[in-house]
């Protein structure tokens, strides 16, 4: 059983940090990759998004998001999206999970006590 959370460092992203303190209090074993620390790269992305989509991926309520000039969000395909996912991983919405080869965006408690259900029962 693997489980592996893509994201930005919990100094940078409060959904991280709750995410990581939520796994830490039910135990649950992880491996972090950091966007930044870690890398990312083209291939990545486009298993990530194969997977669950661009338009899901898009982080639109960050920053990142929110600077981009209209033009660029009116333009926004499968294409740009990754190119600008993979210039700014701040784009990418988070956490990334994937857990028994199955992907998972966001975080919140209800939800990861779903995935990890089979795991909380024992």
């Amino acid at each position: 059983m693997t489980t592996i959370v893509y994201g930005l460092s919990p100094r940078v992203c409060d959904t991280i940090k709750k995410m990581k303190k939520w796994l830490e209090a039910e135990s649950i074993d992880y491996t972090f990759h950091d966007y930044r620390v870690d890398g990312l790269d083209q291939a990545m992305l486009e298993k990530f998004e194969s997977q669950l989509g661009w338009e899901a991926m898009v982080n639109k309520r960050g920053t990142t998001f929110r600077q981009l000039t209209d033009e660029q969000k009116a333009s926004l395909n499968q294409e740009t999206a990754i190119s600008l996912m993979l210039e700014s991983p701040a784009m990418i919405k988070r956490p990334l999970l994937v857990h028994n080869d199955s992907y998972y965006l966001g975080f919140k408690p209800a939800q990861y006590q779903e995935i990890f259900q089979q795991l909380l029962s024992k």
